[in-house]
């Protein structure tokens, strides 16, 4: 049985480990609350307290699988220097890092894995893994998450205005982001980089007025003093290498959408 190491067992985390662990992977699992520890036992992930800025002394423990996915949100740089130390000499030997498409800057043209990245945080730590021997990374760059307990259209909330009503939105579900995961590693795709986006990107005006809709909420408010920026994510890539179809292609669909 493959062992797979995800560190964040959250919003994203948590049900791909209890989607893995379904489909036959045993999986460790960490979180940063203690209180936590239980619930992802119950859940038959073995569980491990882990905090980037401090990190366990069983941390060879928790890298002792096949497959590491990092999935948290800090751009710590630092950290995540720190993290690779004990990994490479780890048994992981595959990593899938979830990324974000805010590398990108903003770009009249469609924005694909090509498409220069801006330098920040984030993509000094892409880099961080990207150029380790010890190991093969697959990073996937997620757009704006949503799904579940996240609904957009609850967002922005007590009037605060949305900016930039004619830009474009790069949005994708969270369970098309576990199907992706999921393919890249059943179908052994490493030392890559991927945009993980929908099909579709409606004005940011169209899809929060849709939002709040769904949701039952007051019409949302524009800041209609900002100049139009924006990026349009390209899933091209990902959709030819895993020969991918999106479970929620339309996010303007959000009535049809959970």
């Amino acid at each position: 049985m493959k062992r797979i190491s995800i560190l964040g067992c959250g919003w994203l985390g948590e049900p791909l480990a209890q989607q893995l662990i379904q489909t036959g992977f045993e999986v460790k699992g960490s979180t940063t609350s203690l209180n936590k520890l239980s619930q992802l036992e119950k859940e038959g992930i073995d569980p491990f307290l882990i905090v980037l800025e401090s990190l366990p002394v069983n941390i060879a423990d928790f890298f002792d699988a096949e497959i590491l996915i990092i999935n948290i949100p800090s751009k710590n740089v630092h950290g995540f220097k720190e993290l690779v130390q004990p990994l490479v000499k780890s048994r992981i030997k595959n990593v899938i890092f979830i990324s974000s498409s805010s590398v990108y800057d903003y770009s009249v043209e469609p924005v694909s894995e090509e498409t220069a990245i801006k330098a920040c945080p984030l993509a000094e730590i892409e880099d961080s893994f990207r150029n380790q021997v010890g190991f093969k990374t697959t990073i996937v760059r997620f757009s704006g998450l949503f799904g579940f307990s996240r609904k957009p259209g609850n967002w922005f909330a007590n009037g605060k205005k949305i900016p930039n009503p004619n830009g474009y939105v790069n949005m994708i579900h969270r369970d098309d982001c576990m199907r992706i995961i999921e393919q890249i590693i059943q179908k052994d795709i490493w030392d890559e980089t991927f945009n993980g986006c929908a099909d579709t990107h409606p004005t940011r005006r169209e899809f929060y007025t849709k939002a709040r809709s769904v949701a039952k909420k007051d019409p949302p408010i524009f800041d209609e003093t900002n100049d139009t920026k924006f990026k349009i994510i390209s899933n091209k890539k990902i959709k030819k290498f895993l020969d991918y179809k999106f479970k929620y292609p339309d996010v303007l669909k959000l009535d049809e959408i959970p």
